[in-house]
């Protein structure tokens, strides 16, 4: 069974189910964050936008050391921004998934920090992670508008806002 085939199909299933989440962002909230210890708004949506740029490093690197490569998020201005930047980066991640083999998928990938070893997988756990990252994170942003009143659509199934019709209505209010 090749992997690379589902991986490709579930890249482009959760960028459709992240395309919903983003459009919703409000503007006006990015500096929001429900908890001192959590993430604003727009660190977290800059993260979930990143997480298929994942998908390339596992594809063209043996792994990521952030002592000699830290971690610089980009920057979006508002939701339109933040889909470009997922656009970019599923882009990025699909290009990946289409020029790795299967065989490259067990190939060895460190996580590290200087010498500390953090994790080690293979390209394919990697790739993995990426994706379960993007759903956690993801759903993490939904509780975000939740509290903050905002209608969510559903991630894999109908959101309670879809089924009373809630959702619905603020898409066809926003489109006006």
């Amino acid at each position: 069974m090749n992997i690379i085939p589902i991986f490709l199909k579930e890249l482009e299933q959760e960028a459709q189910t992240t395309r919903k989440m983003l459009e919703i962002v409000p503007t006006d909230k990015f500096q929001w964050q429900p908890h001192p210890k959590s993430m604003t708004i727009e660190d977290l949506t800059v993260h979930i936008v990143d997480l298929p740029n994942w998908l390339a490093l596992a594809a063209y690197t043996d792994g990521l050391n952030f002592a000699t490569e830290p971690y610089t998020p980009a920057k979006a201005e508002n939701a339109q921004g933040l889909l470009n930047l997922l656009e970019q980066s599923v882009a990025k991640g699909k290009e990946a998934l289409q020029s790795i083999t299967e065989e490259e998928l067990v190939k060895p990938w460190v996580l590290s920090n200087g010498d500390v070893i953090l994790q080690n997988y293979n390209k394919a756990e990697v790739i993995r992670v990426a994706f379960n990252q993007l759903a956690h994170h993801r759903a993490q942003l939904g509780v975000y508008l939740r509290l903050l009143n905002v209608p969510i659509p559903g991630s894999y199934g109908p959101s309670a806002d879809e089924l009373s019709g809630e959702y619905q209505r603020q898409t066809a209010e926003a489109a006006v």
